[in-house]
């Protein structure tokens, strides 16, 4: 009988962070299982250890350039939860402004320039030019505005926290600077422009499904949890709330768990082959207890979104599927982050509106009179939890991070396994089945940095390797 052989690809490219794929095919040259490995390692909560809680939102700000907002929000909420007080109420609206500039910034950049060029190109479009640089030779309009939406969001960020990235703005009691008039009025007569680029990407993506029919049913679509903070009434909410979880038909299996008990339903396990740890409902175990989070999870469990535009599209997303194979497709990650960047434009106007949004009082402050706490926001891909001990002097004792991406592993996964099994026969896999695989992992949008807490190449290495380790074939670009 012939050996059991694998397929590496390494690293998946265009996404944030290093890994790779291995699919392990049997004696006939079938898929027998395939794993998203993640290769890097950072080891963030340990080299926290140590810290003052003060210095705690700067720091793990840095973990990541992509999303350092969302780390800054809850880890400034940890803090408050240490000093046990509440905020000023200006104070909140900023730190919400804020977290809606980074899912603006964040879903833009991946829509635009790590997804169009397989949704506008085609999966099988040429890899030398299945990028951002050739869709500027065919869709310039289109990145153009892509690239302006993303600045908006970072322009909010910069003019909050002054830098676009790694700002420490966000402190433990509230915020460090107040918001201007001037910059209020100029950030405003941006949300026009910012409509219509997400109106007009939302018809593109509409022609994509359309284009794609035949392919989506079959994109990695296996049943699992979903898993998103919502409001006391079930609104989608991303700053505070509470925690619900649905299974893959629609029903709602729990509800109103306080974020800050995170430990006590939400399990992490570790593997031999990847950094990246298995997060899981407790519950139901470490099979049955798979969940997905971000934006196609928080459209999943809540029921309404305050804002008419992104309702209505979320509506409509509803409306796709009679059933709830829909809401658990990753494909429709990106339909759901344009509904996301839909409602974070329509409520940063809201917000910005809002004259509570220039006042003074921005800071509570106090003494350490806790000695744990955890902060808890939506980040673009989903909860993230920082979760502190501190001694009486308020120094670091111990971390721990639960990131949206490790939330994500075990289905992730299970997309890579069903996109294999779909697209490799026979020992062999094509240029086009190789790019739809590493697609399904970027429906999710993964950022590693984040969930490992680098060092890598970026070029796509994919080697046919037998059970003695022997290269039988090789190829990369």
């Amino acid at each position: 009988m012939e050996p059991q052989r694998t397929i590496t690809i390494e690293p998946v490219t265009r996404i944030e962070g290093h890994a790779k794929i291995t699919i392990h095919l049997d004696a006939d040259g079938q898929v027998n299982d395939a794993r998203f490995h993640v290769t890097e390692f950072r080891g963030f909560e340990k080299f926290c250890e140590g810290r003052l809680l003060w210095e705690m939102p700067g720091i793990t700000s840095r973990i990541c350039g992509i999303c350092p907002a969302s780390h800054l929000i809850a880890s400034a909420k940890a803090g408050d939860a240490i000093l046990a007080i509440g905020i000023p109420e200006t104070a909140e609206k900023l730190r919400r402004l804020l977290t809606l500039a980074q899912w603006t910034q964040s879903h833009a950049l991946s829509f635009f320039h790590l997804s169009s060029p397989d949704l506008l190109l085609g999966f099988d479009a040429d890899p030398a030019t299945r990028n951002v640089f050739g869709l500027m030779a065919e869709h310039k309009d289109v990145i153009r505005r892509g690239i302006r939406l993303r600045k908006f969001g970072q322009e909010i960020i910069e003019t909050l926290g002054g830098r676009r990235i790694h700002t420490p703005w966000a402190v433990p009691g509230g915020v460090r600077e107040s918001l201007g008039a001037g910059d209020r009025d100029r950030l405003l007569a941006w949300i026009p422009e910012a409509m219509e680029t997400t109106t007009i990407a939302l018809g593109i993506l509409e022609g994509v499904h359309a284009k794609f029919a035949h392919e989506i049913p079959n994109f990695g679509s296996t049943p699992s949890l979903s898993v998103g903070l919502v409001s006391e009434d079930g609104g989608l909410e991303y700053y505070s709330g509470s925690l619900r979880m649905r299974d893959s038909n629609g029903n709602t299996i729990a509800d109103q768990l306080d974020p800050t008990d995170y430990s006590e339903y939400l399990g992490e396990r570790s593997t031999e082959w990847s950094y990246l740890k298995f997060p899981y409902y407790k519950p139901l175990g470490h099979d049955g207890g798979t969940y997905r989070v971000g934006p196609l999870a928080r459209l999943s469990v809540c029921d309404y979104i305050e804002t008419p535009l992104a309702e209505a599209e979320r509506q409509k997303l509803r409306a796709l599927s009679a059933d709830w194979d829909v809401m658990g497709n990753p494909f429709y990650y990106h339909y759901a982050r344009l509904i996301e960047i839909l409602f974070a434009i329509e409520k940063i106007e809201m917000l910005l509106s809002d004259s509570d949004i220039l006042g003074e009082d921005i800071r509570s402050k106090a003494m350490i009179n806790r000695q744990q706490g955890v902060g808890v926001c939506e980040a673009p891909r989903g909860p993230l939890f920082h979760h502190y001990h501190v001694d009486e002097d308020g120094v670091i004792q111990q971390v721990n991070m639960l990131i949206a991406t490790a939330q994500n592993n075990q289905a992730m996964n299970a997309t890579v396994r069903q996109l294999a099994s779909h697209y490799v026969h026979g020992g062999s896999i094509t240029e086009g089945a190789l790019n739809r695989i590493e697609a399904g992992i970027r429906c999710y949008d993964p950022c590693l940095s984040c969930s490992t807490h680098a060092i890598g190449k970026m070029p796509l290495q994919v080697q046919l390797i037998d059970s003695a380790g022997r290269v039988l074939g090789e190829r990369s670009r």
